[in-house]
């Protein structure tokens, strides 16, 4: 029994360190990005020509994206756009459900960016940064 449960912990073990980052990805013709940018982008400060996509709040890629990218937990994000819409200073990111939607709106508009799970990551969208 001790051997099996040791397995089974390997295993886990293994699966947890072999998920894949979150990136941000853009059209296939899109170009890098620098982190700056890509924080300014994601909390409505950037290029107003870049159309920005989130995943859904309570996604877990979103929270790890955040926590990389802009340095924001998800409350703190909440209340950054809150103020923002609260003061006409700016409105969030439009969002979508999962990453297949996310490679869909990227694909179809060669100034959109967002982000996935690496491991999600196909021909149809294009890497720009790994933060």
């Amino acid at each position: 029994m001790k051997k099996l449960l040791t397995v089974l912990a390997l295993s886990l073990a293994a699966i947890t360190s072999a998920n894949a980052a979150v990136v941000i990805i853009g059209n296939p013709a899109a170009s890098d990005l620098s982190s700056s940018d890509a924080k300014k982008a994601f909390l409505g400060k950037g290029d107003s020509s870049v159309v920005v996509y989130e995943l859904e709040e309570g996604n877990a890629t979103r929270s790890e994206f955040h926590q990389a990218v802009t340095g924001k937990s998800d409350a703190q994000l909440k209340a950054f756009w809150s103020k923002q819409v609260f003061t006409g200073k700016g409105n969030p990111p439009a969002t979508v459900p999962n990453a297949a939607a996310m490679k869909s709106a990227i694909a179809s508009n060669p100034n959109a960016i967002g982000y996935i799970d690496a491991a999600d990551v196909d021909a149809t969208v294009k890497v720009i940064l790994k933060p």
